[in-house]
């Protein structure tokens, strides 16, 4: 048998870190809904399907959420790179930037 060794970027649970990686684990969630919110919205602003006051509200929380993200990594020591994981051969969760 051959021995794996883990990527960096995989998630691995230990006793000491497990609090840490619980909150990367739903930090790399939401992150993920993140993007695909603020996908869906650049969509919905180049089709037009939106008032004025609704491109507002949407950017106004999409930089609220960004924004508390960033104070979570920074709390929790995470960078944004931590955040994506290794799925091995499908690649990254997320895509690189």
């Amino acid at each position: 048998m051959s021995e794996r060794t883990p990527g960096k970027n995989r998630l691995e649970l230990e006793p000491d870190t497990v609090e840490r990686d619980l909150i990367k684990l739903v930090l790399t969630v939401v992150e993920l809904l993140r993007q695909l919110m603020e996908r869906q919205a650049v969509r919905r602003f180049d089709t037009g399907d939106l008032s004025e006051d609704q491109e507002e509200r949407i950017g106004l929380t999409l930089m609220l959420l960004d924004d508390r993200m960033t104070e979570l990594r920074e709390r929790y020591g995470l960078r944004p790179e931590d955040l994506n994981l290794d799925l091995g051969p499908l690649g990254p969760l997320l895509p690189r930037e």
